[in-house]
């Protein structure tokens, strides 16, 4: 049975969460990028840092931020198993829209037992991937971290289908299903505009230009 550690707050698993968020993009997890993600201040951060380090669940180099150690992964990606699973099921059998499960499986995440984890889990078919494409952690916490290409890595004329999306911001998500780019939907590249200009795509409600940055957070098999 995976256990955490009793100590762990439901802020704690945030921040655990969000420190795994920064490791996987890539970035040096700071002070002032976990602040930033997390929305508080520099001091509540390194104040939390401290109090994950305490627990053995980070790392702490001073100057350089922290890192996950391996408990801590574990705890990380428990968390975001709960979250995915919640979201599969809440988008299958509830009939709520990409733009409405995450904000709903934030609230359950941290209260699912391991028994009701797993039974949700075999419900819905041991799913692999969340609704907006991103891997479900399995139970044994492996996370397929295969990163393919986005829409901006497309080339004039090529065509590929939607696999995942930006999670997290209701807005965007609400945007994008307004040009058809949802996970599994067909996109063909139009125009690249140079100089880092946006990327013209065809979908099937029409032709949309959207800017290189957005185009490169949309994943595309």
């Amino acid at each position: 049975m995976r256990t955490r550690p009793r100590e762990l707050t439901v802020a704690a698993q945030d921040y655990l969460k969000a420190i795994h968020a920064l490791e996987d993009e890539g970035v040096r997890v700071t002070t002032s990028a976990l602040a930033e993600r997390m929305s508080v201040s520099a001091p509540s951060a390194t104040a939390m840092a401290k109090r994950l380090a305490g627990l053995g669940l980070v790392e702490r180099t001073p100057y350089r931020g922290v890192a996950l150690t391996e408990t801590g992964r574990a705890c990380a990606l428990e968390v975001i198993r709960h979250h995915r699973l919640l979201e599969r099921y809440l988008a299958d059998r509830l009939g709520l829209t990409l733009d409405e499960v995450h904000a709903e499986a934030e609230l359950l995440e941290h209260a699912l037992s391991e028994e009701l984890e797993a039974r949700i889990d075999a419900e819905l078919g041991y799913p692999t991937h969340d609704p907006h494409g991103d891997p479900i952690p399995d139970a044994e916490l492996k996370l397929d971290a295969e990163r393919g290409r986005t829409l901006s890595d497309l080339d004039e004329g090529e065509r590929a289908a939607v696999s995942r999306v930006p999670d997290g911001d209701p807005g965007l998500l609400r945007y994008l299903a307004e040009l058809g780019l949802v996970p599994e939907a067909e996109v063909e590249v139009l125009r690249r505009a140079p100089y880092g200009g946006p990327v013209t795509v065809r979908t099937v409600v029409g032709e949309h230009a959207i800017s290189r940055e957005l185009a490169g957070r949309i994943a595309v098999a």
